[in-house]
């Protein structure tokens, strides 16, 4: 821990709230939280803080999350005194105290058994002072927020393979060296009583010695009552293990989707997509279930086979060499099992995504009556599957056919070996020699019969694995959203000499494009389709980065802008706007920490949604099912408009925002444009012009280029693109104008270019 600021010997033990001045108008919390990132050389915008004030004590949540979005690693934890003196970490650490504020930990002095702590200043000045447990009890009860730039070896950025989860299990090393131990306790309690029947079956015999036999049967009542402990015992730490290592490879995998680019989904079927993830579930099984069984089996067999060995080596070699068969007939039909299973697998794809599909498009399947051809292609997707599923299950039969003599060897036929050895031997040693043997090489036979088993098991994950890695491995946003610059927008956007090449296509979307705007613009972009206007919005969200030229904001290279803090910054709504299963308040929140009702009213008044709301039964309450069919079009869109505006973002974009709704939403929503647009850049795409006669300039676009950009008034007088745009569209009122004036001469604003 950090040692710079060591107190004064006379320190006096007191947590002094007066001896320190506090940031005014900023929480203690977010002080500390500031001072911590600035001991490390990150600033933290404070302005993006956001806190209920009616709520005096706010979770640690809102802050672990806040420091997150901004770049840092964040983590809230109980810990006991002990704990904290032992807490190695390599700055600061913020104890949350009771009342609300909070303290900062600076170093730990575990022989003289106090900490260091210090009241948070963003300058990181102030006197740390010792204070002991007691003291500090009073006043915390054990809540500690952690804080420490990202690493860039992160465990969460790693591609998937063998390797990593390799090292996702050995993480849990000390679960697992229990286990080990049991284990090897539970084999030496199962050798006990075959060493007592090998050592004194002779004397039973012959002698009759009762006593020795009831020795026997207590000692294997005491020893399966302790095997029954164990094995309970270990059944918890296997639980607790697999759970562990289950929830890592969920978050993980999930994680790793959400870092994919949008561009990735765009290219590819929902439905291939979701059937290679359901496959890490088939690795995840393997990892967490037999890998770990037979981790438990290699325990088992280090210690009984050389005891079997040691017993009857003729009858031991016959098993491994039994082993050995089995694992040689598994090998020989692995490769033609791996390349049907590929083919299963690539036909489960298929019809997976006509299910996914038909389910997405379901109100096109029931509106234009398309049952009976979704069923057909269904019916044949499913054939193809289920005709491969048959082949691949008939050559699995093979392997698993020949094995069977060799696995009733393992079991029985070692067993009757053994007795003839026995019958043949004229040793009474010999009798229970094989009697021992015989009990032990029915625990060792089952093991090693499952490593045999293990290589076939494997192929069938690596083939999965290769699937789920076709997905999770593709290049993520990720390095974009956790590094970058973090800078304060005020909103002028500059695209200078940009070009953009949609991949798989000969004709650039964006050839050469050259614009600027001052903040607090309201920026126009018209065109046909395919001029390239929603190509403009892609790469202001950094949707797509592969570009030429520069795009910039406020002077910045959005490239090197941190791709989080971007998007935080942008309000985006779409023509169709996703709303998920909750209530509207949860929806137009969003997820976002530190926000309030007040926060959720102010957007929606804004977003000329607080109308409708209130109206509805249960208000802001109101629960919207998936795919939203109690709201209108545009309830949905101002909905979405709100859900955009709650964070106040410094630039805004409406792509197509309005194109899919009735001509009153959408007058609603122009008229609150401005109102909206005030103190905020605004880019607005649309084929309706009307939409656009407001905005302080208009970018005409065609073919990838910017043919003319001026205001409405301008670009009818000069831009002939704009002008025909605008006839086409406002027709009627130009014939409105010819009827009054008893004539239809050719308007004035269509003539000359």
């Amino acid at each position: 821990m950090d040692t710079a600021s060591r107190p004064e010997p006379e320190g006096s033990g007191r947590i002094d709230e007066k001896s320190v001045g506090r940031e005014p108008g900023l929480h203690t919390w977010l002080v500390g939280a500031l001072a911590i990132a600035r001991y490390h050389g990150i600033d933290l915008d404070p302005s993006t803080f956001r806190l209920d004030p009616a709520i005096p004590v706010p979770s640690p949540a809102v802050l672990v999350e806040w420091v997150r979005e901004q770049g840092m690693w964040a983590k809230a934890v109980r810990l006991k005194w002990q704990q904290l003196l032992r807490l190695e970490t390599s700055g600061p650490v913020m104890l949350l105290m009771k009342d609300g504020g909070a303290v900062l930990v600076v170093e730990a002095d575990a022989v003289k058994n106090v900490v260091f702590v210090k009241e948070p200043t963003i300058g990181g000045g102030g006197v740390a002072v010792p204070v002991d447990e007691l003291r500090l009890s009073q006043v915390w009860d054990g809540e500690v927020v952690l804080l420490r730039p990202q690493r860039s070896d992160s465990d969460e950025d790693a591609p998937l393979s063998f390797g990593f989860l390799t090292k996702l299990v050995m993480m849990e090393r000390s679960i697992l060296r229990s286990i080990a131990f049991s284990s090897f306790i539970i084999t030496f309690l199962t050798i006990i009583p075959i060493l007592f029947v090998f050592s004194s079956v002779q004397r039973i015999i012959e002698y009759h010695s009762m006593s020795t036999l009831l020795l026997i049967v207590i000692i294997m009542v005491i020893v399966t009552i302790m095997d029954a402990i164990l094995e309970h015992a270990r059944g918890s730490l296997l639980q607790v293990v697999s759970t562990r290592i289950d929830a890592k490879i969920q978050l993980y995998v999930f994680k790793r989707v959400l870092a994919l680019p949008l561009d990735y989904f765009e290219r590819n079927q929902t439905g291939v997509i979701g059937q290679a993830i359901s496959k890490i579930y088939q690795i995840r099984e393997f990892i967490t279930g037999r890998l770990l069984t037979t981790f438990i089996d290699g325990t088992m067999l280090l210690v009984m086979l050389p005891i079997m060995f040691f017993m009857s080596p003729t009858l031991s070699w016959t098993i491994v060499a039994a082993a050995g068969l089995i694992m040689l007939v598994i090998a020989v039909f692995l490769r033609p099992i791996r390349i049907l299973s590929g083919k299963v697998s690539a036909a489960e794809s298929r019809k997976f995504s006509v299910l996914v599909e038909t389910l997405h498009g379901i109100k096109t399947v029931k509106s234009l009556a398309l049952e009976s051809a979704r069923y057909s292609a269904w019916d044949e997707y499913v054939a193809q599957a289920g005709d491969l599923r048959l082949q691949a299950g008939r050559l699995a039969l093979w392997p698993a056919t020949l094995t069977i003599p060799l696995q009733r060897y393992c079991q029985y036929g070692v067993i009757l070996l053994g007795a003839y050895i026995a019958v043949t031997s004229k040793s009474q040693a010999e009798i229970g020699s094989m009697m021992a043997f015989t009990l032990i090489s029915m625990r060792v036979a089952s093991p090693l019969i499952s490593f045999a088993k293990l290589i076939q098991d494997f192929e069938d994950v690596r083939a999965t694995m290769a699937e789920a890695q076709a997905v999770l491995n593709n290049p993520p946003e990720i390095r974009g959203i956790d590094r970058g610059l973090r800078p304060a927008f005020e909103g002028a956007i500059e695209f200078d000499g940009v070009s953009f090449t949609y991949q798989g296509s000969q004709r650039p979307a964006l050839d050469d494009v050259q614009f600027s705007v001052p903040p607090g613009t309201m920026l126009g972009l018209v065109g046909r389709s395919g001029s390239g206007k929603s190509t403009v919005t892609r790469l202001l969200q950094g949707i797509s980065r592969d570009y030429t030229g520069f795009v910039k904001i406020d002077g910045v290279e959005l490239r090197s802008i941190n791709l989080r803090h971007l998007r935080r910054n942008f309000g985006v709504v779409l023509q169709e706007n996703f709303l998920f299963r909750g209530s509207i308040r949860d929806n137009i929140i969003g997820g976002r920490p530190g926000l309030t009702m007040e926060d959720v009213v102010r957007a929606a008044r804004l977003a000329g949604a607080e109308e409708f709301i209130e109206r509805l039964p249960a208000g802001y309450d109101t629960f919207i099912q998936e795919g939203s069919p109690n709201l209108s079009g545009g309830q949905r869109q101002r909905i979405a408009i709100a859900r955009a505006l709650i964070v106040d973002p410094k630039l805004m974009i409406l792509d197509e925002a309005t194109s899919a709704l009735d001509p009153e939403s959408e007058a609603l929503v122009n008229a609150n444009l401005k109102r909206i647009g005030a103190g905020r850049t605004m880019v607005i795409v649309s084929h309706r012009l009307a939409s656009l006669v407001d905005c302080n300039a208009i970018i005409v676009m065609d073919k990838g280029t910017v043919l003319d950009v001026g205001t409405h008034a301008e670009l009818v007088e000069r831009c002939s693109v704009y002008r025909m745009l605008w006839l086409q569209q406002n027709r009627h009122l130009t014939e409105n104008q010819g009827n009054t004036r008893h004539g239809s001469p050719t308007p004035v604003l269509a003539q000359g270019d």
